[in-house]
């Protein structure tokens, strides 16, 4: 089947997607929950689409939702709340599962789930679009460059503002343990432990995050040391009453604001390997991934289990993205 079914399309990111979707010529119907009904019906006029109602957890209305479908993207954060449900569903309905999370627990859950999904023969793709896409290809590059590598360490730099969608997400998955992850497993670290990156401009302190990556770079290279940090611009992380926060940054904020990424990459000679990568904003960068990689895996571009950007994709899909580039340092 190569029908796609966009679930959160009401959102702030998930309308991007859908255009994206459009712009691909995609066939695909949007999808959210009841009480986005309204948004939904405009959405689907404005694009001539279909669009389908049920709640992520009610198992009954999401396997229904599924008929016709091949493909499901999951825009709908928190991921804490609709990751589980929608990759059990896509389970029982042998649909290709990909989302947008940039939350540690939705990769832990595919990676539990890896066994079930092979026999089912259903991909499960978490982090198709994103920092998950970008951080997954600079660091495969990078890897490639060193000899034996061994250890490495990534770091995004964050700018331009959050919508209120990924900000309530992060408000609800503060890590209360700050992860790295050494000789293969994961442990903690000391949160205080900022390190300086060049992100082209320059040193800038970034400070040690638990990022997904630690999961999906450790699957994607088997590099058995691995440390993710994150630098943020003044003023882009959001404060006070999320409620109130905008919808998301407007077009002109995200043209304003480029994503960065920096790598260093160490050999079991000591050598170090450092490259960077240079994409477009984030939100801009997401949400033509997640409609590209989409549209990769309805052309039947799969493989069951949970998979990565990086593995399935090669480690060139961030550069197949709009105004990305990696270069080396």
């Amino acid at each position: 089947m190569t029908k796609l079914i966009i679930y959160g399309a009401a959102g702030y990111t998930g309308r991007m997607v859908c255009a994206n979707a459009k712009a691909h010529g995609l066939d695909f119907v949007i999808a959210g929950r009841v009480k986005d009904q309204g948004r939904l019906e405009l959405l689907a006029a404005e694009l001539g689409a279909e669009y389908r109602l049920f709640t992520a957890d009610d198992r009954a209305a999401a396997h229904a939702a599924m008929d016709g479908i091949g493909v499901l993207v999951n825009c709908a954060g928190p991921f804490m709340h609709t990751a589980e449900p929608l990759m059990r569903a896509c389970l029982a309905a042998g649909v290709h599962y990909l989302d947008i999370a940039a939350e540690m627990d939705s990769y832990r859950l595919a990676e539990t789930l890896d066994a079930e999904a092979r026999a089912a023969g259903v991909m499960l793709l978490p982090g198709c679009g994103g920092s998950v896409a970008m951080l997954g290809s600079l660091a495969g590059h990078a890897a490639k460059r060193g000899a034996a590598p061994i250890k490495l360490r990534i770091a995004l730099h964050v700018t331009g503002g959050f919508s209120r969608g990924s900000a309530v997400s992060a408000s609800e998955n503060v890590t209360a343990q700050t992860l790295h992850r050494v000789d293969g497993a994961l442990v903690g670290r000391n949160a205080d432990e900022v390190r300086a990156f060049d992100f082209g401009k320059g040193p800038a302190m970034a400070f040690p995050v638990t990022l997904p990556d630690l999961i999906t770079i450790w699957h994607s290279t088997g590099i058995p040391n691995i440390e993710t940090f994150v630098h943020v611009s003044e003023g882009a992380f959001p404060e006070g009453d999320l409620a109130q926060m905008p919808d998301g940054p407007t077009l002109e904020q995200r043209e304003a604001n480029r994503y960065h990424a920096a790598v260093e990459v160490t050999g079991r000679d000591g050598t170090v390997v450092r490259s960077l990568l240079d994409t477009v904003n984030g939100y801009t960068f997401t949400t033509i991934a997640a409609a590209e990689a989409a549209r990769r895996v309805i052309g039947g571009e799969a493989r069951p289990g949970f998979q990565t950007p990086a593995t399935l994709f090669g480690n060139g899909f961030a550069e197949t993205i709009a105004d990305t580039h990696i270069v080396d340092q």
